[in-house]
């Protein structure tokens, strides 16, 4: 315990300067890219073959596929948002940690 009293400003320091740049590589990281990614591309692909090789008779099994991929968009618009709030979460704490480091105490006389 004296150690962390001794060092606390450091320590603060050290770790809110640690959770910012964390937090904006993490945010900068998980940004949404223009255009559609390779496993996108490879699913349309797919769909498209299938489509061709199945021809216009089963509309059923298309149908299913649509609402299996409407459930998946809606996964991975929640996933995003989930890490995007969590990347503002370790900013804050970051920025809370790196401000409180620079904070004057007041020495008690005891």
């Amino acid at each position: 315990m004296e150690f962390f009293l001794k060092y606390q400003q450091v320590i603060l320091r050290s770790l809110g300067g640690f959770l910012l740049l964390i937090g904006f590589v993490i945010h900068f990281w998980t940004v949404p890219q223009e255009g559609i990614s390779q496993n996108d591309r490879a699913t349309a692909n797919l769909a498209r073959m299938q489509a061709s090789v199945q021809g216009s008779g089963s509309t059923k099994q298309t149908k299913q596929k649509s609402d299996n991929s409407k459930f998946l968009k809606e996964l991975k618009g929640q996933q995003e948002k989930q890490v995007e709030y969590f990347t503002i979460l370790i900013m804050i704490l970051g920025a809370l940690s790196l401000g409180y480091s620079f904070i004057k105490k007041k020495k008690t006389i005891v």
